[in-house]
């Protein structure tokens, strides 16, 4: 059986976290803005294709950082009947376009700067501004990236470390066309070219990188081994579990969702077994703070030992109309209880107290009921019980 939760269902949205990131997003739309404005003006007057190429990659940071503003937007959205797990993945699909953004803004830069390298005779002379330039971008930033890094791990937001880092591939890129411009001012003619590719490729790589993470999630890889050993722990650890024999886990943004399949004690009631899950439940949410939600499936047997051996067993029903001429001209069973256990039925019959305690009448029927479960061959054992009603002050 799969227990049903009790209690309300896992809020997604999270009011702070939601401002917080916009925070933090709009500080890196105004630098961007500042940057690709100053980069590509001062790469236009002083002949520089690295500060150019430096400039379209804060520009992309812009449109990166719309997607994010977008992305978190929706991603607080609290589940409905048409995304019953919240909209966390909104997140990653943004975390994915970021990445293809970056792959393609640096195979642009790589072409562009490979044309420019074959007719270097022809290149005007880089002006010293453009070092200034350079330099004041790569301070911005290095600065951005520590502060978008800080509060991406504060909140486990891959969205926004992805940004981060994407802030630090920025400020390496201005580096190396700092040093490129730096090599042309030197005599080094190539030098600033050589720079644009080399800031091509690193923003390929990251980008690479950021989409390919974005994927393994879409895929619902699972979580590390490390995070999935101590989820197992403590469910096993778990009072009234007595195995774990499935243990399944996938990301969903900064958070995470686990399905587990545990054995109890195959004579504990089903509220008994549902209790054992909500615990078990309840140990994962408050031992694991990015797990979002626990799914428990409750079997008394392994389940492929179980689905195996309880091919053709008679179900309710059919036990049911077995019974029920045993019981002609007397009261109906207060109660039936079955266990499909190691490839056979156990059946308990709760005997009405109106049946009396008449042993002619109870071995008759005993022997009835016997007689007509040996029908079923694969019914292993019969316990008939009655319920006695203790009458207080002895009237």
């Amino acid at each position: 059986m799969s227990t049903a939760h009790d209690e309300p269902a896992v809020a997604y949205d999270d009011p702070e976290r939601h401002a917080m990131t916009q925070r933090v997003t709009w500080v890196s739309v105004l630098v961007n803005i500042l940057l690709t404005g100053a980069q590509v003006v001062a790469g236009i007057i002083a002949h520089s294709q690295g500060l150019i190429a430096d400039g379209l990659h804060s520009l992309s940071d812009l449109v990166c950082d719309f997607l994010v503003l977008f992305a978190a937007h929706h991603s607080k959205d609290p589940a409905d009947a048409s995304h019953p797990y919240g909209h966390g993945r909104i997140e990653t699909a943004a975390s994915f376009a970021l990445g293809a953004i970056l792959a393609l803004t640096g195979a642009g830069i790589i072409w562009s700067a490979g044309v420019k390298l074959q007719s270097l005779e022809y290149l005007p002379p880089v002006a010293p501004m453009a070092l200034w330039t350079a330099i004041l971008a790569l301070a911005a930033k290095e600065g951005l990236f520590r502060y978008m890094l800080r509060v991406g791990e504060s909140l486990r937001s891959p969205m926004l470390i992805s940004n981060a880092w994407h802030a630090r591939s920025d400020a390496a890129s201005s580096l190396v066309v700092a040093v490129g411009i730096a090599g042309n001012l030197l005599g080094y003619t190539f030098a600033d070219s050589v720079a644009a590719v080399i800031v091509g490729f690193m923003i390929v790589r990251m980008g690479t990188v950021f989409a390919w993470e974005a994927v393994q999630e879409l895929i619902d890889t699972g979580l590390s081994i490390e995070e999935v050993d101590s989820i197992r722990q403590v469910i096993v650890d778990t009072p009234g579990v007595s195995s774990l024999h499935e243990l399944r886990t996938r990301r969903m943004a900064h958070r995470s969702l686990v399905d587990a399949h545990v054995c109890v004690d195959p004579r504990v009631s089903v509220s008994e077994g549902h209790r054992i899950a909500e615990m078990t439940r309840k140990r994962v949410l408050e031992s694991h703070s990015a797990v979002a939600d626990v799914l428990v499936h409750v079997d008394v047997e392994d389940d492929l030992d179980h689905d195996m051996a309880s091919h053709g067993l008679p179900d309710r029903d059919e036990l049911l109309r077995h019974l029920a001429p045993a019981f002609a001209g007397l009261p109906a069973p207060e109660r039936v209880v079955l266990h499909y256990l190691g490839g056979h039925v156990e059946a308990e019959v709760l005997l009405p107290a109106a049946i009396g305690a008449d042993p002619v009448v109870l071995d008759r029927l005993e022997r009835d009921i016997t007689k007509r479960l040996a029908e079923l061959p694969l019914v292993s054992s019969l316990a008939l019980n009655q319920r006695v009603r203790i009458l207080a002050g002895g009237g």
